[in-house]
């Protein structure tokens, strides 16, 4: 089961904290996979990357309502990144790159059930087909 409350308690923090996280979620993706960010040449302004960051954040809200939308939005996204040479176990580390940006922004005040709760939710996103 998923923390919801906590998993919210540190979307708050965290945009408390910075307003758009987008280029920094971004440059710590591009840090683990420098490969990937060839996959964004044609988004200069970077709209394409804030209409992924959106439907990430959106994604994990939804999963923290047990809706089921998320899930098939994240399948299907899945696929079509297949399409654009993303491999299915590099899909998942944008999630990653959210939860270690957040802790990065929370600094300190991250907590031990933060770190099992944001790793109970990529664990869930992970088995997402």
């Amino acid at each position: 089961m998923l923390q919801a409350d906590i998993i919210l308690d540190t979307l708050e923090r965290a945009g408390e904290a910075c307003a758009d996280p987008a280029p920094l979620i971004y440059r710590r993706l591009f840090e683990m996979h420098p490969e990937l960010e060839k996959l964004f040449l044609m988004d200069p302004d970077g709209g394409v990357r804030g209409s992924m960051l959106q439907t990430c954040l959106s994604s994990i809200l939804g999963l923290l309502d047990g809706e089921r939308t998320p899930r098939f939005i994240i399948a299907a996204s899945r696929m079509d990144h297949a399409s654009y040479g993303v491999p299915d176990d590099k899909f998942d580390i944008i999630f990653a790159a959210i939860r270690d940006t957040f802790r990065d922004l929370i600094g300190p005040d991250w907590t031990p059930a933060m770190d099992r709760a944001w790793s109970g939710l990529l664990a869930e996103i992970a088995t997402i087909q």
